[in-house]
């Protein structure tokens, strides 16, 4: 999960992390209290870029502060619609430097990276020789503290010191919300020593929300910022949209699969309406969770065809069709469906679709001629 600054923020004080005084407003018509000026004003959108794309403002005046939530809110940043803004003091008078914390599952440990300046030109940095430091390091809090040390040792004080306080503390937060990555860019560093995160990227591994009470807490307070990783703790699968234009909703199961797929009818010219890993294996002879996708696809509004495709090692193939033609009895959703199954009990799902006149292939490609005939009205036998 892609926590938004003020969310990440929010947690990281509960672990002692210095942060800005800082509100969150999602309607310029009802300002909190602000901190002391002069501020900083920034869309709370889960993507990077937000200073470039004009989505971080300074301000000196409540005037101008409430002109500039009001603006950021009507915005869209890459695409996402900006729904809340953080307004927060301004650190003067600090050096910005960069520090994160990354989950390397390929060779099972934590990069840690850092660099005596950070801010909106990171990415620039990189090629500079020497001044983007990055280490990995196995994953427990004190060796994550010993390489930030270690990485940082050659600078000046008191960016040596402040950035060696500032790896102790975030390993905490790091590992105890079992974060995929943790990156605070900048990392303002004052010149008696002390730091501030002046912004926060966490992203959390969404897998682990049964163990972790405290971002449970926050899906359930703000599920409206969350709808997808919502969604996937309330039903137990994972479902998003892709393309708020797309034609094919997609019953699909398995992740990789179901983002190849994607990509095959992307490729063929096909508009897909949204990515899905139904998790067949927990339908636990009901339809009730392909009743729940089915309306969420019907929600699209120039949806024309279902595609359905799943390949079958456990899940009985009879089984899963007979509670499929249940859900799509009692789903909102009336349009063609294209069946592609492959795997166990492939004989029965034929027989009970083939009964419904929802004709059944194993191949791909026969599936998508199917898909783009449905599109054009022109549905086959």
């Amino acid at each position: 999960m892609y926590l938004l600054e003020h969310d990440a923020k929010q947690l990281l004080a509960t672990h002692g992390i210095p942060l800005p005084a800082g509100s969150l407003v999602e309607d310029a018509a009802n300002m909190p209290a602000l901190p002391p000026g002069p501020w900083v004003v920034k869309a709370q959108v889960a993507v990077g870029g937000r200073g470039k794309a004009g989505g971080i403002r300074k301000t000196t005046t409540e005037s101008e502060t409430l002109a500039a939530a009001a603006g950021i809110l009507r915005m869209r940043i890459r695409g996402l619609p900006v729904r809340g803004c953080r307004i927060e003091q301004q650190i003067s008078g600090a050096v910005e430097t960069y520090l994160s914390l990354m989950i390397d599952a390929a060779q099972a440990g934590v990069r840690v990276t850092l660099a005596p300046r950070g801010g909106v030109d990171i990415e620039a940095l990189s090629a500079q020789p020497g001044l983007i430091r990055s280490a990995l390091c196995d994953p427990e809090p004190s060796t994550v503290s010993a390489c930030v040390r270690n990485l940082g040792n050659d600078l000046a004080e008191p960016l040596r010191s402040a950035l060696a306080a500032a790896g102790s503390a975030l390993a905490a937060p790091f590992f105890a919300h079992e974060c995929v990555l943790l990156e605070i860019n900048p990392l303002f560093v004052k010149p008696d020593g002390t730091w501030f995160a002046g912004d926060a990227k966490m992203i959390t591994d969404d897998n682990a929300l049964g163990r972790q009470p405290a971002l449970r807490e926050l899906l359930q307070a703000r599920a409206g910022s969350y709808p997808e990783v919502a969604l996937k703790l309330r039903h137990g699968c994972d479902y998003v949209v892709v393309d708020p234009d797309g034609e094919i909703g997609l019953l699909t199961t398995g992740a990789g699969l179901s983002m190849m797929l994607i990509d095959e009818l992307r490729a063929a010219g096909l508009k897909p309406y949204n990515f899905l890993d139904v998790r067949t294996g927990g339908l636990r002879g009901e339809p009730t969770r392909l009743v729940h996708v089915l309306n969420w696809i019907a929600q699209g509004p120039r949806v024309k065809v279902i595609l359905v495709n799943v390949f079958a090692g456990i899940t009985d193939l009879g089984e899963f069709a007979r509670l499929l033609l249940a859900a799509l009895a009692q789903a909102q959703l009336k349009v063609p469906v294209v069946a592609r199954l492959i795997g166990n009990g492939i004989e029965a799902a034929q027989q009970a679709l083939g009964a419904a006149r929802i004709s059944v292939t194993t191949e791909l490609d026969a599936a998508v001629a199917r898909v783009r005939d449905c599109l054009h009205g022109e549905p086959r036998p």
